[in-house]
């Protein structure tokens, strides 16, 4: 009997008031276990000892909590994640006040980050089997059921989706993505409510400009009346509201990138609100005021400037990078995967995505350096021949145009620091590391140039990246190599550029230069890859490591001979008593005394005559004729019973004999041609077998299908009738009319 979903199963148990058996649902509020999730607080920012410890206190509760829920068999697992409330208070608080890569804090001694690691890891995995409808063969609930129960009971929404992804996203990507698609396959309201959190988020842009006084909250045009407050300018504000400011954008854009990049499908919606270009305003309008904020503000805190600095930069790749995601999931990717009558649509989207944001200049600059314009127009060039010639030179005119002024070979944006005209440099000295931190925040959130996946090098080419680096830097090791080439793109100048100068990414700065190369394994053998019937037996020496020995039998039984043999009937009494159920075997029938004689008749057998074959031409596959079958003979007296009548000539036997006696040369005569004499009795001969209603086909070649492929009637009966005449050419017979010109006087005798 197949298991019955969680969501219908009933479970039989007796009542704690009073005591009587009763059925209820196997999700009910009885099941649940009477515990209390404490709520989370975030590692402190200083390293006292009492802060430490009430951290570390707290941390080790919720993860002992989680360790023991996720170790709960599946019903009462989901019992607990229903109906208890401070679970779900325990985990939004997590999602909440969590550390996000991009924050700043102080370095934490080793047991706060261990114990931070182990909680980041029980929270994931709770998260990750809350998301799981079917844990099993006989544990699941119905997809139905599944997706009411995530969105009736708020189990999960659209913020936590986005802090899931900005959270584990790192290292996590496959595993997330899967995760948040089968909550929105089990679930299609997580749509509707992705659709009306998109105009939030738009909100979010429009209050960054409204704090900075780039954005008012009426009409733009309308002037600022005297008793108004003063908007602030970024460059006027207070630099504490400036960080706040930058941390909210860095915020809101990593958060976006981190869910766009996982689950690529919501782009559609997002589009929907014309978010591609409300987001190339948002960022021309903010990004060069912050920018130019930050630079003028030499006498302040140049620790804090060079952190803004930096997260104004991290923003500002963020921005570009989502725009490129939904230019390429909402364009590029179906124009690759669909056929060239599906793809103008996806190119006219295409081009009036571009027209939209070419006044954006700023934008469409720094846009153009990670992610090149005339790239993407040359891929429209190749996937259609009727592309607007017109419309994309003029965006690749407006691209050239957004450069001018401005070197286009210089250093990426987001690795840009900030010049300093004036005498003065406070900044100077902390750009080194915020260079360096920059770079690992690359490391952490990959860039939009790894948006389009370098192809993958193997065989003699990887082989030979890594000699040319060994070659001058002979003390690396391969397996360093490998990693560093995959780092930078398998470019092995950039490698041995970067080793020189000490600028390797910090996860390469921590790996053992000298770690050997782990070679590739190699195909699977062929006996663990076969597939047959023996697979898997219990004799199968390939897929098991113990055979039972009892059961293998060497040589003959002992007390067993060929007599024993044959007089063992057991494969016959099996197979009677199969037929049996059949009544078609019958041995004897039994009639009981008094029977009467109707019953015998009844059990007689009673089916209609089979007339299946009557229709068949019995004896057509036979070596006589197709005439013969068909027509009879006409009837003719024996002619032992014949009476002479004088008119009566001759039987037809002797009539040819006869006529060929009286037309053909006297004795006396000379010998005439024999050619002629051949030809004028084939003559005769054909007019005597047209008499007799005898059609000769004078073809003698028989064709056929090559053999193994069958033959059809006309070609069998054509081989048997050759068969039958071919005494009657050729030279089967020269014995028979050797005799006959001897009797006729053609040759002397």
């Amino acid at each position: 009997m197949p298991a019955l979903p969680l969501d219908e199963l009933q479970i039989t148990e007796k009542d704690p008031k009073t005591g009587k058996l009763r059925t209820v649902p196997a999700l009910h509020p009885d099941q649940k276990a009477d515990r209390c999730f404490v709520l989370y607080k975030p590692p402190p920012a200083d390293s006292a000892t009492a802060r430490v410890e009430e951290y570390l206190e707290r941390a080790a509760f919720i993860a002992d909590d989680l360790d023991w829920l996720l170790g709960l068999p599946h019903k009462k697992f989901w019992c607990q994640v229903i109906f208890d409330e401070t679970l779900q208070k325990c985990l939004d608080s997590y999602l909440r006040y969590a550390p996000r890569k991009f924050d700043e804090l102080a370095t934490p001694p080793s047991a706060v980050s261990e114990m931070q690691q182990r909680l980041h890891r029980s929270v994931f995995l709770t998260f990750l089997r809350m998301s799981t409808h079917k844990e099993s063969k006989d544990h699941f609930i119905s997809p139905r059921a599944f997706g009411e129960i995530l969105y009736n009971n708020f189990i999960f929404d659209i913020p936590k989706m986005l802090d899931l992804c900005v959270l584990f996203g790192k290292g996590n990507g496959p595993l997330l993505q899967k995760m948040i698609e089968n909550i929105f396959v089990q679930q299609s309201s997580y749509y509707n409510d992705l659709d009306e959190t998109v105009p939030t988020i738009l909100q979010v842009f429009s209050n960054i400009l409204q704090q900075c006084g780039l954005q008012s909250e009426g009409t733009s045009t309308a002037p600022q009346r005297l008793a108004e407050k003063v908007r602030m300018t970024p460059s006027a504000m207070p630099l504490q509201e400036l960080r706040d400011v930058v941390l909210y954008l860095c915020d809101t854009a990593t958060t976006l990138w981190a869910f766009l990049d996982v689950f690529p499908l919501a782009c559609q919606t997002f589009q929907k609100h014309d978010f591609c270009s409300r987001l190339a305003s948002f960022y021309e309008a903010s990004i060069p005021e912050l920018d130019s904020a930050i630079k003028k503000r030499r006498q302040e805190d140049s620790k804090l400037l060079a952190d803004l600095w930096q997260r104004l930069s991290h923003s500002r790749k963020k921005l570009v990078e989502v725009f490129h995601i939904l230019i390429n999931q909402i364009c590029l990717l179906p124009i690759l995967e669909s056929s060239c009558d599906n793809i103008q649509a996806f190119i006219e989207d295409f081009l009036q995505l571009f027209s939209s944001v070419l006044q954006e200049k700023r934008f469409l600059r720094d846009y153009d350096e990670l992610f090149p314009v005339a790239d993407d127009v040359s891929l429209l060039q190749q996937a259609s021949s009727a592309l607007d010639e017109t419309r994309t030179a003029y965006i690749l005119q407006a691209v050239e145009s957004a450069w001018e002024g401005v070197d286009r070979r210089r250093a990426s944006p987001v690795k840009e620091s900030p010049p300093s005209k004036a005498p003065e440099r406070p900044l100077a000295p902390q750009l080194g590391p915020a260079r360096l931190k920059e770079e690992e925040e690359e490391e952490e959130c990959a860039g939009a140039a790894a948006a389009a996946p370098t192809p993958r090098i193997s065989g003699v080419q990887l082989d030979s990246l890594i000699s040319q680096v060994k070659d001058l830097l002979p003390g690396l090791g391969e397996g360093f190599i490998l990693a560093c080439l995959e780092r930078y793109g398998y470019s092995a100048e950039q490698v041995i550029n970067n080793i020189l100068e000490e600028r390797l990414a910090p996860a390469l700065s921590s790996l053992d230069r000298t770690l050997n190369r782990q070679m590739q394994p190699g195909p699977t053998p062929l006996v663990t890859s076969r597939h047959n019937v023996f697979q898997n037996d219990e004799f199968d020496v390939f897929s098991r490591d113990t055979v039972d020995l009892s059961r293998v039998q060497k040589g003959r039984r002992k007390g067993e001979n060929t007599r024993t043999l044959l007089n063992d009937k057991r494969v016959i009494q099996e197979q009677r008593e199969r037929y049996s159920q059949y009544s078609v075997v019958v041995d004897e029938v039994i009639v009981q005394a008094g029977a009467a004689e109707g019953q015998l008749v009844r059990d007689d057998y009673e089916d209609e005559y089979d007339d299946t074959y009557d229709g068949n031409q019995v004896g057509a596959n036979d070596a006589d004729s197709d005439d013969e079958l068909i027509t009879r003979r006409p009837f003719t007296t024996p002619q032992v019973l014949r009476t002479k009548v004088p008119h009566e000539g001759p039987d037809d036997d002797d009539e040819e004999e006869e006529e060929a006696e009286e037309e053909g040369p006297k004795p006396d005569h000379f010998v005439q041609d024999p050619a002629v004499l051949r030809e004028r009795a084939e003559a005769q001969r054909m007019a005597y077998l047209a008499r007799r209603g005898y059609r000769h086909d004078g073809s003698s070649a028989v064709t056929g299908s090559p053999r193994g492929h069958g033959q059809s009637r006309e070609t069998t009966q054509e081989r048997r009738r050759k068969e039958a005449n071919k005494g009657a050419r050729a030279n089967h017979n020269r014995r028979l009319m050797a005799d006959r010109k001897r009797t006729k006087g053609m040759i002397p005798s």
